[in-house]
């Protein structure tokens, strides 16, 4: 008799355990709460701007695998579009420089050595200096392991860093961060390539994996939230959605991919971080000149990064808990008047929207990140995935995927058992 995985969460953490379930042979059940799937990371019709648009900009790395093996899976890597090399174009707005980071492929950083492919202003000694950074324990922060100042820090690892942790880099969890830098700079251009879903993140990395889990015999549900679960002689034995009760049968396992808040309710006496950090994403309607990059960094301004779609400019302010109150229309002419600046234009500001997700991502501070579960739990057919949990990164896409693949992963082991 085939095996049934309940997974509850629909994000994509929640999509990536049904998809290797899916894939492996398991009838997969998918409930997930709200009435859309792709939790912080999907698109949707935005009637203030009449667009198609993401709730957030997400960027996905070259060496980020585990996303791309997911991507591979489920029939949508082509969709992640980026340059052919490790480019990343920047703008100091105080300064009024502009300047393109070129990352070579190979391990060996060859590129700081290269004025004219490293940060202007920098020499090589600026980058052997973040050494301390890279094997750094969780416990110890950024700015306990390397200096935050100077010319190198603002205008690189502090742009780079407060994107990853989405909290000031000085505060944050030197460990997390020298996971990033190990997976992205020291792995060499050929890992740094920056891809984006240029047609949405429903479309690259929702909707595919929908159809995938479906044409596999699986159910994909909106609107169901899972409300109680019932244990017995250390299993789950039934799960409540609503007024229904589901039973598992003895081969039968749960996924539990939904926000920690949820999965403590849930689970009394599970250990979750506690505290969360804003994120700040605008939208607005406006076709980008020719030739202007897809992904530009703004250093000493609002927006940290500015993407240009073939419809719209879209922007990202990583640590945004200071906007999340400011009236949106007068965030919304900010954050515009740094878009004039980056692009070269003298235009009226456009239709827009602004999204602001309070609880974008959880602290990633040492004592937050020490809160972190496991994919175990006191249950041997339950297990939880997320990007809040113990991946060893901060909450990134990548870090959601491999969460996912890891409980699959213990679902599978229990075939043996």
């Amino acid at each position: 008799m085939q095996s049934t995985v309940h997974i509850a969460g629909g994000g994509i953490s929640g999509l990536a355990a049904g998809v290797r379930l899916a894939g492996a042979g398991y009838l997969v059940r998918l409930h997930e709460a709200a009435q859309q799937m792709g939790g912080r990371c999907r698109s949707y019709f935005d009637g203030a701007t009449n667009l198609t648009i993401d709730n957030g900009n997400h960027l996905v790395l070259s060496g980020n695998q585990s996303v791309l093996a997911y991507a591979r899976e489920i029939g949508s890597e082509a969709g992640l579009q980026g340059p052919p090399e490790a480019e990343f174009q920047f703008i100091d707005l105080a300064a009024d420089k502009r300047w393109t980071l070129r990352i070579n492929d190979g391990r060996v950083p060859l590129w700081v050595f290269d004025s004219a492919r490293r940060v202007p202003d920098t020499s090589p000694a600026d980058y052997f200096a973040l050494a301390p950074l890279i094997w750094a324990s969780a416990g110890t922060r950024v700015g306990d392991a390397i200096k935050c100042e100077g010319v190198l820090y603002k205008r690189l690892v502090l742009p780079l860093l407060l994107a990853a942790l989405n909290i000031d880099p000085p505060d944050g969890s030197a460990g997390l961060a020298g996971a990033i830098v190990r997976e992205t700079l020291l792995a060499g251009g050929q890992a740094c390539r920056p891809l984006i879903a240029r047609d949405g993140l429903s479309s690259v990395l929702i909707e595919p994996a929908i159809d995938y889990i479906r044409a596999r015999g699986g159910s994909v549900d909106v609107g169901h939230e899972v409300r109680h679960l019932t244990m017995a002689n250390g299993r789950v034995t039934e799960l409540a959605l609503g007024d229904q009760a589901i039973a598992l049968g003895p081969h039968d396992a749960v996924v539990m991919a939904v926000p920690p808040r949820s999965a403590a309710t849930l689970l009394p006496g599970l250990t979750v971080p506690t505290r969360f950090r804003a994120i700040v994403n605008a939208h607005f309607r406006f076709v980008p000149p020719p030739h202007h990059p897809p992904m530009i960094g703004v250093v000493n301004g609002l927006i940290e990064w500015l993407f240009a779609f073939p419809d719209r400019f879209s922007i990202t302010i990583s640590g945004g808990d200071r906007l999340v109150d400011m009236p949106r229309e007068e965030l919304a002419r900010a954050i515009w008047k740094d878009i004039c600046a980056v692009a070269g234009l003298k235009a009226e500001m456009p239709a827009w929207q602004i999204v602001r997700e309070r609880r974008a991502t959880f602290e990633a501070s040492p004592e937050q990140n020490a809160l972190r579960p496991g994919t175990l739990t006191a249950w041997k057919n339950l297990f939880l995935a997320g990007d809040w949990t113990d991946t060893g990164l901060p909450a990134t896409i990548e870090g959601s995927v491999r969460s996912g693949n890891r409980a699959a992963d213990h679902v599978l082991k229990t075939r043996s058992i």
